[in-house]
């Protein structure tokens, strides 16, 4: 089972990178947003998500854990093939799927190429309550400082949760402000509207865990 791939960008395709590792050509399909940091001669590394079946085995890569944990629960809803998962991709980064996936908006959804209104509401119903942990994530690292996998929204919701406040609800406030906000948003500014949305529910007792 291949893991990981370090090489050469030896062609790249509409969906698709050939990296030559050692000498050997592998084909691994990705996301065009993977795929826009890859360029023609250079070294990249990849993670790799193999699928085996009896008449093929793929190789699907992505730039960072983070795109590949997102493809593997896209996929694991009925309907996501690999295909339409690497489409959600390309079409949405991390953040804008927790913002999309939380606020329930099914429009932000089909912006992906195979996605219509009978699948985006698949998507939403079933991955609504695991997104919180896609968007915490391993936000902290050893050293105390941030890391930056999960972007700027688990940051905010993961300082809210520290507050005491349930990963869903305080994903459900981070994801409302950020739309708000609009890009160029910082995390103080998230974590200040987040805590402003969440207000009203601090007086009903509902943000406990």
């Amino acid at each position: 089972m291949i893991a990981k791939l370090t090489g050469l960008i030896d062609e790249l395709g509409e969906d698709f990178a050939i990296i030559d590792v050692g000498g050997v050509g592998y084909l691994v399909f990705c996301s065009a947003r993977t795929l826009g940091r890859l360029s023609i001669g250079e070294a990249a590394s990849l993670t790799i998500d193999t699928h085996v079946r009896e008449d093929h085995i793929h190789l699907y890569g992505f730039a960072d854990t983070a795109e590949r944990d997102w493809y593997r629960l896209l996929t694991t809803v009925q309907g996501v093939g690999a295909k339409v998962g690497l489409g959600m991709l390309s079409a949405l980064s991390g953040d804008e799927l927790v913002q999309a996936i939380a606020a329930g908006d099914k429009t932000a959804i089909t912006r992906a190429p195979g996605v219509g209104p009978k699948l985006a509401t698949r998507i939403l119903s079933e991955l609504k309550d695991k997104v919180a942990g896609i968007a915490l994530g391993p936000v902290a690292t050893m050293d105390g400082q941030t890391a930056g996998d999960h972007g700027l929204t688990g940051e905010a919701v993961s300082a809210l949760v520290n507050l005491g406040y349930s990963p869903s609800h305080a994903l459900t406030a981070v994801s409302h402000a950020a739309g708000q906000l609009g890009e160029g948003a910082g995390l103080e500014e998230l974590i200040r509207a987040g805590l402003a949305e969440l207000a009203p529910s601090m007086n009903t007792g509902e943000h406990a865990r």
